[in-house]
């Protein structure tokens, strides 16, 4: 396959996040991804595009969506794949993460994948190293190519996402998956709506153009597209968080619920589910669910990204 043809208006050889990204440039990943896309269905899943380079995955947070799309993505542009686990390695020793990363990109890596707990992790990466830095999410800041993924996912169902009404339900105040989307889908032209208790959506997302409801009934038939995020149980002990009980009975979507929507409402969730507590199994496998075509997507979206950032470092 030779090189998608959208290679225009993209110069940037690091991948932080989307808040910083113009609307054209979000398009430009989006369009990539589209020339992609089909590799996953060949029999022959990989092109030539990141042959001779090297990606390393260096997480220091447990993932296996994310890290197994990356590792794919890389391997199908035919690239040498790294995985780096801060268990064991050097960092556990005392060595910082800039001194991991320029020790990583002294053995001739080209592409920097990390993932972190803490925000901005992947900022002060790229300003360690002359290779390139993609986030795969950091602390509770952004999560660039999750809702990257969404908006694929989106566009490839609703044709657009220019006026569309998306509700983004759940544990908004600690997601790096909502800040993402709000960016992603504001910049596009879509109108984003946090809903969830007070005390895990606070008014203050309105100031970045979010709307904010604490009242999922009140609201539900009015959107195009509904993401549910996962609840964090390590959080249903504190006191943000009185029950699971509670929040499922107020909050999670489920088949009733569902017959309020709109008639061709697409469900989407960024994983893993905690099924029969924010969304329950009849909605996730159900006819308006996306949520595994959203993995897939992951792919294709990773894939761009990685070729992009590579062609803007002069790969």
């Amino acid at each position: 396959m030779a090189a998608p043809a959208a290679e225009t208006t993209w110069t940037r050889k690091h991948l932080l996040d989307l808040e910083s990204l113009s609307a054209d440039e979000i398009g430009v990943i989006l369009d990539t991804a589209e020339a992609f896309k089909d590799v996953s269905t060949r029999s022959v899943k990989k092109v030539p595009a990141l042959r001779g380079r090297v990606v390393v995955n260096l997480f220091f947070e447990e993932s296996t969506r994310t890290r197994t799309s990356f590792t794919l993505a890389a391997q199908r542009l035919s690239a040498d794949v790294i995985d780096f686990s801060a268990k064991g390695s050097s960092v556990a020793k005392g060595e910082t993460l800039g001194d991991t990363a320029r020790n990583i990109e002294a053995m001739g890596v080209d592409l920097i994948v990390c993932r972190h707990p803490a925000s901005g992790a992947p900022h002060l990466l790229s300003r360690c190293v002359n290779c390139c830095v993609i986030n795969a999410g950091d602390g509770r800041h952004e999560h660039p190519t999750q809702a990257l993924l969404d908006l694929f996912t989106i566009r490839q169902h609703k044709g657009r996402i220019e006026g569309l009404k998306v509700a983004i339900v759940g544990d908004v105040a600690n997601s790096r998956v909502a800040r993402s989307n709000l960016w992603g889908l504001t910049k596009l032209g879509a109108e984003v709506t946090f809903v969830g208790p007070t005390t895990l959506v606070p008014r203050t997302f309105e100031q970045f153009g979010a709307r904010v409801c604490h009242d999922i009934d009140a609201v539900i038939g009015e959107f195009d597209v509904i993401n549910m995020l996962r609840i964090q149980m390590e959080r249903v002990t504190s006191n943000v968080f009185p029950s699971v009980q509670e929040y499922t009975r107020l909050f999670g979507l489920n088949g009733q619920r569902m017959r309020r929507a709109k008639p061709d409402v697409l469900v989407m969730h960024p994983g893993p589910m905690n099924r029969g507590i924010e969304i329950t199994t009849e909605v996730a496998d159900g006819a308006r669910s996306a949520i595994l075509q959203q993995v897939t997507n992951g792919l294709a979206v990773r894939m761009a990204v990685l070729f992009l950032c590579n062609q803007a470092a002069g790969g």
